[in-house]
């Protein structure tokens, strides 16, 4: 470990990372990496919790190879210096700013999106010109085999490498001097990250979860509502960290919305014998959700199998704040529901909670739009959706207060893995002597005079 990370050290130091045709051939050998052994990693994701080909690729594979082709069309523009206006203190001269890389960087993936949460971070981390150290999580196996064993076929380990173990593995890397560190995982190892990355100064980035609320009131298309919640919310058996995680109801409609949201769970056919549904990633897990269930009422669902490690789509009513299910991020295929009367007591009720990922609004009311938006602080979210804005590298993807620091995806995570030189660049051909001592009462009021315009 400490030997690969000396390398990368050594080789970053030999300026090879800064030049953008080195970082495009990289992208593209990143991109050749996943066509060529596509059937591979659907087969190691399967083994490891069911996952079918098709929602590999569109949650996965699709968006990893999106980020690819975004960031070999944009990296020459986002590593351009940035030219600023000039103060006429400094006259006269040229004011840009400068990006440049980090150097060493740290990558450690998260389980429930093991190829996205993993490769994900390294594109930016790449088109930014760092090297680049891969921990994927440990709990599926299969997929951080598989990874550890791509890489090093398709690329220096000098430049980038997996390490793959457990919490020793993880613990000794963070003590380790890499230039950037960047997290995706659950709050409470964010902390642990945050704090060792704290006693050597780097800069972290954590993309860490919380319970993201989606809202739905009268003026909601409560047919396109339930379509885009129920697979938003049991899309990868909702192991999502931007899943709807609970959802408020207007009481008006709330017989309406339970029959029309079972109703649509049914129709998307969930199953362990299909490969519309998945398993839970392991039986610790599954003990957790089913704890879940004690102290509310399943309207819907329910039924689960440790053996299998399967709990179906199953919805919650008699639900509040104080039930189990309300106590930290479900992180699966449990939706509680609970009904409003008004709007605003909602909003404030969901304010006591930590700042979520993401948010979720279904109204075609615009003022109920705006009063849940703008009152609600969160990382990101969608009206009349859930999770698409995931999809677009034009949106920064990062949390907020507990749900993360920072952000990625497009020029965000560009930004994300580089640091900013601020640079001015002065003429030779005249210099006016006013800071210069001797300091006079004269000099003083140009000076003054000079600033103020």
């Amino acid at each position: 470990m400490t030997e690969h990370i000396a390398a990368q050290h050594a080789f970053f130091q030999t300026g090879a990372t800064r030049s953008i045709a080195f970082r495009k051939k990289q992208l593209k050998q990143l991109k050749k990496m996943l066509r060529e052994n596509e059937d591979r990693l659907y087969e190691a994701i399967y083994a490891d919790f069911k996952k079918s080909r098709f929602e590999t690729y569109t949650s996965e594979v699709a968006l990893l190879e999106q980020d690819i082709d975004d960031a070999l069309k944009n990296v020459s523009t986002w590593a351009a210096n940035k030219c600023v206006s000039t103060n006429l203190a400094n006259f006269p001269g040229k004011s840009y700013i400068q990006p440049e890389p980090f150097g060493v960087s740290l990558v450690i993936g998260a389980w429930n999106y093991p190829y996205l949460l993993s490769l994900g971070p390294v594109i930016p981390a790449i088109a930014a010109g760092n090297t680049v150290v891969l921990k994927p999580s440990e709990l599926p196996d299969h997929t951080a085999q598989l990874m550890k064993s791509l890489v090093s076929s398709y690329f220096d380990p000098e430049f980038f490498t997996v390490v793959t173990g457990g919490v020793e593995t993880s613990t000794e890397l963070l003590k380790q001097p890499f230039q950037k560190i960047f997290f995706t995982g659950s709050p409470k190892v964010g902390k642990i990250v945050y704090q060792a990355a704290a006693k050597q100064l780097i800069p972290v980035t954590l993309e860490l979860g919380g319970k993201s609320p989606a809202f739905v009131t009268k003026h909601a298309n409560i047919k396109r509502t339930v379509q885009r919640l129920v697979w938003g919310k049991f899309l990868n058996a909702g192991q999502t960290c931007i899943a709807p995680d609970y959802v408020w109801v207007e009481a008006s409609i709330a017989n309406k919305f339970l029959q029309a949201l079972k109703a649509q769970i049914l129709k998307m056919n969930y199953a362990f014998e299909n490969d519309n549904y998945m398993q839970i990633i392991n039986t610790d897990h599954v003990d957790r959700l089913v704890g879940y269930l004690e102290d509310a009422t399943v309207f819907f669902g329910g039924d689960h199998n440790r053996d299998h490690r399967f709990i179906s789509p199953t919805i919650l009513t008699d639900v509040t704040f104080e039930s189990r299910c309300m106590q930290e991020e479900i992180f699966g295929p449990i939706l509680p529901v609970l009904f409003y009367e008004n709007l605003a007591e909602a909003i404030a009720k969901t304010k006591q909670l930590p700042k979520p990922l993401s948010c979720y609004v279904f109204s075609d009311n615009q003022k109920e739009q705006h009063q849940i938006t703008e009152t609600l602080s969160f990382g990101g979210g969608a009206i009349n959706d859930t999770i698409m804005h995931i999809s677009n590298p034009k949106l920064p993807f990062g949390g907020v207060g507990q749900s993360g620091i920072g952000s990625y995806h497009g020029e965000a995570g560009f930004k994300t893995f580089s640091h900013y030189k601020s640079m001015l660049k002065k003429a030779n051909w005249i210099e006016l002597p006013l800071k210069y001592p001797p300091y006079t009462a004269r000099k003083l009021r140009w000076i003054k005079r000079l600033l103020s315009w």
